[in-house]
């Protein structure tokens, strides 16, 4: 069991994902600011550790593309509107995170000057240094990606040493625990396991690209008061999928 003291040498710098629904609360769609202030919250008492968080927010709150394309739309304009969408949740969340004193910068693949900053990769590794979080924000620049796989490209490329995958559920499951009362949690779980099994951790790209990078990736509940702080400090209900 580790205390908060070495959670700060156990993860030094690491990537929180979220999706985009996160932030609705109980809203169908959009930015609900009770829930984003919570999160926000959430990211502060990590930040006070003194680990260096870099963040990826989905934007299936406000466009989805693949749910654009599938309505007739292409899907290369869907996916760029859904990039888009990133881009104002972070800048949401930015607003969450300064108001309660935390550096923030957002970090768009898309350069948009009036609003954010252009990646440009030593940059933001010196605002990590600097104790900054970095939201980065619309996607890798490219169609066909999902944020997952944005997620897992900035954490090899920001030096993480995991990724947060924040969700409704505490952990993988090998079914739907909100549909299966057998439903059984894993601790931990491999990178293959979970291409072979389908247990929609994240996409395909993503786990490979984190499997052939040995990148951990640690799936825990963001519903749960505290649960990110307390997995830092050894403590909480959470699944590993490592190599």
């Amino acid at each position: 069991m580790r205390n908060a003291g070495e959670a700060k040498v156990t993860y030094k710098r690491v990537m929180l994902k979220i999706s985009g629904e996160a932030l609705m609360g109980d809203q169908g769609y959009g930015l609900h600011p009770p829930t984003v202030q919570r999160i926000a919250e959430e990211v502060k008492s990590v930040h006070d550790l003194g680990v260096e968080i870099c963040m990826v927010i989905g934007g299936g709150n406000i466009f989805r593309g693949l749910a654009g394309a599938a309505q007739g739309m292409e899907r290369t304009t869907a996916d760029y509107m859904g990039m888009l969408a990133t881009v104002m949740n972070a800048l949401g969340m930015q607003a969450a995170l300064e108001s309660l004193g935390v550096f923030t910068r957002v970090i768009s693949a898309i350069p948009m000057d009036q609003v954010c900053e252009p990646y440009i990769r030593r940059r933001a590794v010196r605002h990590l240094e600097k104790k900054r979080v970095v939201i980065f924000a619309a996607g890798t620049g490219n169609p066909y990606f999902t944020t997952d796989t944005a997620a897992t490209l900035r954490a090899n490329e920001m030096a993480c040493e995991a990724i947060f995958k924040g969700t409704k559920v505490d952990g993988v499951y090998d079914k739907d625990p909100k549909k299966h009362a057998d439903a059984k949690r894993y601790d931990t779980v491999t990178f293959d396991e979970v291409l072979q099994k389908h247990l929609g951790v994240m996409d395909a790209s993503a786990i490979a690209l984190a499997r052939d990078n040995d990148l951990p990736i640690i799936v825990f509940s963001l519903d749960e008061p505290g649960g990110f702080r307390g997995i830092l400090a050894g403590e909480g209900t959470y699944t590993r999928v490592q190599g």
